[in-house]
């Protein structure tokens, strides 16, 4: 997946959506892990590690908590596909572990401009792009009224995505123009 001048971090998820001709949901993302060439290895981690991702012989691999709920295991597999395609040149030939990324994270701040911290935030933004994609979640905004602070609601159709309610809830509020 080649990067086009001037693509957003939401149009880069898409593109990699198109190239797989994936316009469903729940999005499978051991599917584009697969596509990456990368190889998963689901092992039981502390829970305060979600993910690590590395590329050894030029074999990206992705590791991914065992114990975790598979929503989160979802996200955590987008998070670390988001580094393979945005930021590869940062973790080849090196382990980088991602610990817990709270939703908090994917707030810009003043920290979000620099070193890894944006890296973070750039590859949550784009999980939740390729987990929850634009033109879906457009369609869906479209044809159904949904209340943003509903929990029941939210949860409902969180499950649909198969994505935590703190996830679809992030995607909404924090929708591209």
């Amino acid at each position: 997946m080649s990067k086009l001048p001037n693509e957003t971090l939401e149009e880069r998820a898409q593109t990699l959506l198109d190239d797989l001709g994936l316009g469903n949901i729940p999005v499978p993302v051991n599917k584009l892990a697969k596509y990456l060439g990368a190889q998963l290895h689901y092992s039981p981690l502390d829970n305060e590690l979600c993910g690590m991702v590395y590329v050894k012989d030029g074999i990206p691999i992705i590791g991914i908590n065992a114990l975790h709920h598979p929503n989160r295991q979802r996200f955590s597999i987008a998070h670390e596909i988001a580094h393979l395609v945005l930021h590869r040149e940062h973790i080849s030939n090196i382990v980088h572990v991602d610990k817990g990324f709270p939703v908090s994270v994917l707030r810009r701040d003043s920290n979000s401009a620099t070193g890894t911290e944006r890296l973070e935030i750039e590859a949550n933004q784009f999980a939740a792009a390729l987990l929850i994609p634009r033109r879906i979640l457009d369609d869906f905004l479209a044809t159904v009224c949904i209340d943003i602070d509903d929990d029941e609601e939210l949860k409902v159709w969180a499950k649909k995505f198969k994505v935590s309610k703190a996830t679809l809830e992030y995607r909404i509020r924090n929708l591209p123009s």
